[in-house]
């Protein structure tokens, strides 16, 4: 009969449990081991091969020389936005710094779109404010009864 599933070993048995947390496979540590104790030719070859104008080579020497460059951080100051009425002194800020040349212009569409977002869902919280009140006098000046009306 077979093992039921889930169950494969028998209880007791250490080999169970598995690899601890952490631990590398062996053919892993191995091969770390084998390049990092070829790392220095290894790096000179692929230079070399960079230099005489392998393209593969160049790439992956360029992209260890220079990775891609993250988005810098933008410094704009914008009110604390917590009615729709922030949202807009916020976006003639941005266009401002635009114009000053603080920001670039496709910085300012990305903050103008987040805005847009911040925009639609102060709108949302708004109107769901606006029509739990409508709700609750619409409650108040016409109760609803449970009578039940016969034909």
């Amino acid at each position: 009969m077979s093992q039921p599933r889930g169950r494969p070993f028998e209880p007791g048995n250490k080999m169970g449990r598995g690899r601890p947390r952490g631990s590398r496979n062996k053919r892993t540590a191995q091969a770390q081991a084998i390049l990092d104790q070829y790392a220095e030719s290894i790096t000179k070859r692929c230079v070399a091969k960079a230099l005489d104008g392998n393209v593969r080579a160049l790439t992956l020497c360029m992209d260890r020389i220079l990775p891609s460059l993250r988005e810098p951080g933008i410094r704009i100051r914008i009110p604390k936005m917590e009615q729709i009425k922030d949202i807009n002194v916020a976006s003639q800020r941005i266009v401002d710094a635009i114009g000053n040349g603080n920001i670039t212009p496709s910085e300012g569409e990305k903050l103008g779109a987040m805005l847009q977002i911040h925009r639609a869902n102060l709108e949302r919280l708004e109107l769901e404010a606006r029509i739990t009140e409508l709700e609750k006098i619409a409650e108040q000046q016409y109760p609803v009864t449970s009578r039940r009306r016969d034909a």
